[in-house]
């Protein structure tokens, strides 16, 4: 990129947050080429390549409609070429996993300084994945892997929809699955948790951090 700023794309649902993003990345010589509140209208504008030059995109996983989780596996897949840094107020081991198996650039946290950011760009620009330090540790627990962290990243999907509280049918919209599929699913994530019904479930959850 010499001679030219690095161009970001920012994909957060909060108008008010991207504002302050912009602010401080063009404080930093970079340059804000996109924005966007939800995942389907960043995919539909980052899906294409060259219609949208964004060099690195910087993504918020709680999203409206699909997460950015999602985002991010379909953009690895439409547009390995993108850098993607993960910039989220979550901070377990199992969506750290989940994020970094998917391609993400790198991962660092709401919690962070913001010169954080900017020097976890300037790394993801590097080709280097820069972690933030309360995520390298969740990160580093993951090197002994809980049941939940092996799971597929369906199941996974599966999992956070029915720790939200959310039911078969609305899951099956959700993941565009069948409502037989989605209860398949259902069965393997209790079954690989160890877990017998949806209390034992929340519990599990919420000692490993994935619920609230």
């Amino acid at each position: 990129m010499s001679g030219s700023a690095l161009r970001i794309g920012l994909v957060d649902d909060h108008a008010v947050v991207r504002a302050g993003y912009r602010r401080l990345l063009e404080l930093e010589g970079m340059a804000v080429a996109a924005e966007f509140a939800d995942a389907d209208s960043a995919y539909a504008a980052l899906s294409v390549g060259d219609a949208c030059p964004v060099d690195l995109l910087i993504l918020d996983l709680s999203l409206p409609g699909r997460s950015g989780l999602e985002l991010l596996r379909r953009l690895s897949v439409r547009r390995p070429d993108l850098k993607v840094l993960v910039f989220t107020m979550h901070d377990s081991a199992a969506v750290v996993v989940q994020c970094l198996r998917a391609g993400a650039a790198g991962f660092v946290t709401k919690n962070s300084a913001p010169e954080e950011l900017i020097e976890a760009v300037h790394r993801a620009w590097r080709g280097e994945r820069p972690l933030s330090a309360d995520v390298a540790q969740a990160a580093a627990q993951a090197a002994e892997p809980a049941p939940h962290l092996q799971l597929s990243t369906r199941e996974f999907d599966v999992l956070q929809a029915l720790l939200r509280g959310a039911g078969v049918e609305e899951i099956s919209r959700q993941l565009r699955l069948s409502p037989k599929t989605v209860a398949n699913y259902q069965t393997l994530v209790r079954q690989k948790l160890g877990v017998g019904n949806a209390v034992e479930l929340l519990r599990y959850g919420r000692e490993h951090g994935l619920a609230d």
